[in-house]
């Protein structure tokens, strides 16, 4: 039996999500969580074989969270389940410690393809995931700017392209102000950029933020 998390911010999508998965004689949902700090309490609260998350939530998203649940639980598979296309996170992720990074437009099936698959300690890549992993490791200095930060900066930058202020990155991430004012530092010269609204209409051209 493999025991699943769910983590999502609309209820409809954890249970559309946990009656499908219980058609499945060989899965079984355990616990559920709204965002990625409820996550971080599911995770230790139960025993999970597969966290299935999405990235974009309120409070806590699940991209600040990977970090904290890859520590909490190393051997836990991490499951992406998000709306954003395959090519604007799905690298950064599984770099960071995702098992997996499959858009909400897949086939259900391919859900419980990846959950097995990942149960094993193995990772699940989608052939265009698998791609992009190839054209990464081919890529010299074309890089889009974005990819050529840190994961940290890369956190920075997405909630400062939401308008988020220092403070509260800080609160959110566990770090100082002045911490969070270099990383902003850094980033802004990586990416030749020179203010936060310019952040922002990167992240939007770029279909990182909504």
């Amino acid at each position: 039996m493999i025991n699943i998390g769910i983590v999502d911010d609309h209820a409809i999508v954890r249970s559309g999500l946990r009656q499908f998965l219980s058609e499945h004689v060989d899965l079984r949902v355990v616990a559920e969580a709204g965002n990625g700090r409820e996550a971080i309490d599911l995770v230790r609260n139960h025993e999970v074989d597969v966290l299935l998350m999405d990235l974009a939530m309120p409070g806590q998203s699940g991209l600040d969270a990977l970090a904290m649940l890859r520590a909490k639980a190393p051997d836990m598979g991490i499951l992406i389940l998000s709306g954003y296309p395959e090519e604007h996170y799905a690298i950064s992720l599984i770099r960071q410690g995702a098992s997996g990074y499959l858009n909400k437009e897949c086939e259900p099936k391919e859900i419980v393809e990846a959950i097995r698959t990942i149960s094993l300690g193995k990772r699940y890549l989608t052939p265009s995931v698998a791609e992009l992993l190839a054209q990464q490791l081919n890529r010299k200095d074309d890089a889009p700017p974005h990819e050529q930060l840190s994961e940290r900066e890369f956190q920075v930058f997405l909630k400062l392209a939401r308008g988020e202020t220092a403070g509260d990155i800080a609160k959110a991430l566990s770090l100082s102000v002045k911490t969070v004012s270099t990383y902003r530092t850094r980033l802004m010269e990586k990416m030749a950029l020179s203010s936060n609204s310019d952040l922002t209409y990167y992240a939007l051209k770029n279909r990182l933020i909504d």
